[in-house]
């Protein structure tokens, strides 16, 4: 009993020095910081300088990692125009909520997510279209039907035209 009481005590003695040491780097003049909230209500902040990768836990088809090489979702938010890859361009708009909209198609409406650092849209009809870095710039890849792994349709422009706040 008194050795699990002394590795309960040298554990919470160690979880309150990161916290602290979290803390004091993240209040640091000019310091950037992530601050996690958890469901009861506590928080705890890490230093960016700290930070290699984020990862998130899901489905092997859905898991996602952030990093600062890779674009978060609110760099996706606002109005695109992309490619049809026909030489024609059309307008997407990525909301906050997840909703995503269109100017052409039967559909307008779909959902998006970002999946290892691309735009992921679903649209209602059954298309997807990804939203990729490649390079210096952004390609979108479309997949008429199916998912987003294979072969896409086509390959055209995506240019980041109106941007969103978070």
């Amino acid at each position: 009993m008194a050795r699990a009481f002394a590795t309960v005590c040298v554990l919470l003695g160690f979880l309150t020095g990161v916290n602290a040491v979290a803390e004091k780097a993240a209040k640091t003049p000019g310091s950037q910081a992530i601050v996690i909230v958890f469901k009861d209500g506590r928080q705890q902040s890490f230093s960016m300088a700290d930070v290699a990768r984020i990862e998130f836990q899901g489905s092997p088809s859905e898991a996602t990692t952030a990093s600062p090489d890779m674009p978060s979702r609110g760099h996706f938010l606002g109005k695109w125009e992309l490619g049809q890859g026909n030489g024609s361009n059309f307008y997407v708009t990525l909301e906050a909520n997840g909703d995503a909209s269109k100017s052409i198609g039967s559909s307008h409406h779909g959902t998006w997510t970002v999946v290892n650092g691309e735009a992921r849209i679903t649209w209602d009809e059954g298309s997807y279209d990804a939203i990729r870095k490649v390079g210096g710039k952004y390609l979108k890849f479309w997949y008429p039907d199916g998912n987003f792994s294979g072969k896409p349709n086509n390959v055209a422009g995506a240019e980041h035209i109106e941007s969103k706040p978070i």
